[in-house]
């Protein structure tokens, strides 16, 4: 059983920067939106099976392709950035196809699907995997910060923190990048018991997963 962590947090709030210290060989790199890394990324390059098939990042927000690649990579560490809009990019696909009736409520289902089977291949890969799930926040009508998804619709059919163990938010204090790690009464962050210490950490994937591997028993990459 591989470990899923999900990072929340607005955009420009450290959670892409968040993987500058993490080893390009030992990481796959899915992005659902191609954009260049917030760092120096010497040793990152997307993959070309002809022009540079050692490369560590891919561009896809299809979840038949994203399961195959968490599944199939024999890297032990595996970034999903931006989930969200994994589910954006579907739901407007099928609106500019001008979807209506049933095709149109059944968009929602499909949706929730490919969601939950994301989540599902994240945390049931090979033992020593860790899957790390970056997406942005929204508020709901109570207050709350949850995961951002398209909307009500999708809320009432999955709730994506709660297929999670591990859930992190961005904050941004004293102007310093860091982690969230318990839950402040209007958010839905979580960790295991005696994960991490402190209510904030640096926003450095590399230390998260090093924390967790020891908490898990996993020998952790360079």
């Amino acid at each position: 059983m591989s470990i899923a962590t999900m990072v929340l947090g607005q955009s420009g709030t450290g959670k892409s920067a968040s993987m500058r210290n993490l080893n390009p060989a030992d990481t796959l790199l899915i992005q659902a939106v191609k954009k260049p890394l917030p760092f120096r990324s010497a040793g990152w390059g997307y993959y070309n099976k002809d022009a540079n098939p050692a490369g560590n990042i891919v561009v896809s927000d299809q979840a038949g392709y994203i399961v195959k690649s968490i599944q199939g990579t024999g890297r032990k560490v595996v970034v999903i950035d931006d989930f969200q809009y994994i589910l954006a990019n579907e739901f407007m696909r099928r609106v500019l196809d001008k979807e209506t009736g049933n095709a149109a409520f059944a968009k929602y289902n499909e949706i929730a699907r490919s969601a939950w089977d994301i989540l599902m291949a994240a945390g049931s890969a090979a033992d020593d995997k860790r899957v790390y799930i970056l997406g942005h926040t929204q508020e709901d009508d109570a207050g709350r910060i949850k995961a951002k998804t398209i909307g009500k619709l999708l809320d009432e059919k999955i709730t994506i923190e709660g297929l999670l163990t591990i859930v992190l938010r961005t904050a941004v204090i004293n102007e310093q990048y860091l982690f969230s790690t318990q839950n402040n009464g209007s958010d839905t962050v979580k960790s295991p018991m005696g994960l991490f210490e402190d209510p904030h950490i640096p926003n450095d994937l590399k230390a998260v997963d090093d924390a967790i591997c020891s908490y898990y028993g996993i020998t952790a990459t360079a």
